[in-house]
């Protein structure tokens, strides 16, 4: 197992700074907040965190729209509190990986201020113009609603510039080699702060060669081999994820044939498929997105998640497939998002049900790749749908009953904290949770052990096995292991036998995970399987009866909710 592929067994958590902890009472989280809960980020079972944008920032899009590369915003603390950030995860084992914006600036950014205030400077050319407003601008939009076009007219400038998302980003333009050559710099000052990785922002909307090419631009392919080469040049485990929510077959492109470009991607076919599984109890068009997903490159890596810091995006969905999704999980239309998305946290989607956050969490756990989890989903936050758009599912973290969650002493956080109904703070809590062996924040810890364990799941093949559509069974081989992970989507129990892919193995008996229960093989190599409603095992062949880890409720004990 190669050292320099620490990703491939990695969990991943993902956060905000600003809602996390504030630790100096101004009501924004920050690097020192951070720092004090990096031992409660270990408990859990985390290896890596991954920071959303903390550069200097006007702050109108969640610090995407960045004004400083180089530096930290000043609400957040300063570069000596980030290193000092990173020294603390280094101890423990823990990488550290940030976002990288590198399809837009803020109109703030010095960049764009110059070539504004000069059509002559090299600045200019950092961006895209046009002098006539173009036939297409109202077309490609990622916000629609809200977004009205992506060519805005800049009196200063007396041109058009080009923006893929909201008028106050504009796109840089990746064709400049200068602009490549600053891209590079960036990451290079990073990685020598402590930094592990990074996730790139928007992939598929680096302008190349053809900047002013809205409906179907080429990414930047080959500036994807170079960012990867100068960064594996300068720190040789460094890796890039990848945001970019195509279907798995365009992937290979990303990675590259030979795994010479990104090392991973968040895989959003299986994601938005995995929720129509949930909603319907079908499981053959996650199936079959899985299947698509085979053949990588052996270096590269998918990210699996349940949620994230954006709305759930189920655009790719089928009609009648994204109909069902909207039903069951967003089916009011304050629930829903640009026409395309529903902007819920997890538990509140699940109805609170504490066996359906497990079905969700092992079947994300189990998948083909890496695990992202998003603050406070281990405890099951709820959202706030009085905020607008994405900012619902991005209240503070919910630490204790104190006052403000224990987020903050200050009577204006950064944002409301939920402090009533079912998933108001007083009820839903890490010390509380923490306190109550019988919790969710338990079963995750205790889970998310048990993961880390299974290395098959990260580097090992899967096959999945022939089973009734209701129910996903998935096989995985790796260095002499082999595991098998059952899923019963239905809401009845079920019984059914399961025949694993290598005929030599099966006469080896099944031993469960979750209940160290031995399942013998019968006379046909086939293990017969119990599963109750929305019920899941998780099973390695036998020799393994010592590995006692709990991970989940005995089928006989009965399934607590999260409320």
């Amino acid at each position: 197992m190669s050292a320099d592929r620490w990703y491939k067994n990695a969990v991943i958590y993902s956060l905000s700074l600003d809602s996390f902890l504030d630790s100096n009472g101004d009501g924004i989280g920050d690097f020192a907040g951070l720092l004090d809960r990096i031992d409660y980020l270990q408990g859990l079972g985390v290896t890596a965190i991954w920071l959303m944008p903390f550069h200097p920032s006007p702050r109108r899009d969640h610090g995407y729209d960045v004004s400083d590369y180089y530096g930290v915003d000043p609400r957040y603390g300063t570069l000596g509190d980030f290193v000092e950030f990173t020294q603390a995860c280094r101890q423990r084992g823990i990488r550290v990986l940030m976002d990288l914006v590198l399809n837009h600036t803020s109109t703030e950014h010095p960049w764009f201020q110059a070539a504004l205030a000069d059509r002559n400077c090299k600045y200019r050319d950092f961006f895209i113009w046009a002098d006539k407003r173009p036939e297409d601008a109202d077309e490609g939009l990622i916000f629609p609603g809200v977004q009205e076009t992506t060519w805005t007219w800049n009196r200063h400038a007396q041109a058009y510039y080009f923006h893929r998302f909201y008028d106050f980003q504009p796109d840089l333009n990746l064709a400049n080699p200068q602009v490549q050559a600053e891209m590079l710099k960036i990451v290079g000052f990073w990685l020598e702060l402590g930094i592990s990785g990074f996730r790139v922002d928007a992939v598929p909307f680096l302008i190349a060669a053809d900047g002013i090419n809205v409906k179907d631009p080429e990414p930047a392919f080959e500036f994807l081999r170079h960012l990867r080469e100068f960064a594996q040049w300068r720190k040789g485990d460094a890796v890039f994820l990848a945001e970019a929510n195509i279907p798995p077959e365009d992937c290979v492109r990303y990675f590259g044939e030979t795994g010479d470009r990104l090392q991973m991607m968040f895989n959003f076919p299986v994601n938005q498929t995995l929720f129509y599984a949930l909603a319907s109890g079908d499981t053959a068009p996650l199936r079959e997105k899985l299947q698509a997903s085979r053949d990588l490159p052996p270096i590269a890596q998918w990210a699996h998640f349940l949620r994230n810091h954006d709305e759930l995006d189920i655009a790719r969905l089928p009609d009648e497939q994204r109909k069902a999704v909207f039903s069951t999980f967003g089916p009011d239309e304050e629930m829903q998002l640009y026409d395309r998305g529903i902007r819920r946290r997890l538990a509140p989607m699940l109805g609170g049900s504490r066996a359906k956050l497990e079905l969700a969490y092992s079947l994300m756990l189990t998948m083909p790749g890496t695990p992202v989890i998003r603050y406070g989903d281990e405890i099951g936050m709820g959202e706030d749908l009085s905020l607008p758009e994405r900012e619902a599912a991005r209240t503070p973290m919910q630490w204790s009953a104190e006052v403000n969650a224990g987020f903050t002493p200050c009577d204006e956080p950064v944002r409301p904290v939920i402090d009533h109904g079912p998933y108001g703070y007083r009820k839903v809590n890490v010390a509380m949770q923490r306190a109550d062996d019988g919790s969710f924040l338990r079963w995750i810890e205790r889970m998310l052990r048990m993961r880390k364990e299974l290395t098959e799941i990260g580097h090992g093949e899967f096959t999945i096995l022939d089973t009734k559509s209701h129910i996903l069974a998935m096989q995985y081989t790796y260095e002499g292991r082999t595991s098998l992970f059952t899923h019963n989507l239905s809401d009845r129990k079920v019984e059914f036998a399961v025949k694993l892919d290598d005929k030599s193995e099966s006469v080896r008996p099944l031993v469960c995970l979750q209940t160290n229960r031995s399942i013998p093989a019968s006379d046909d190599g086939s293990h017969d399987l119990v599963l109750e409603p929305l019920g899941y095992r998780w099973f390695r062949l036998g020799g393994l009866e010592d590995m006692i880890v709990n991970g989940g409720p005995a089928a006989d004990t009965p399934v607590r909710v999260v409320q």
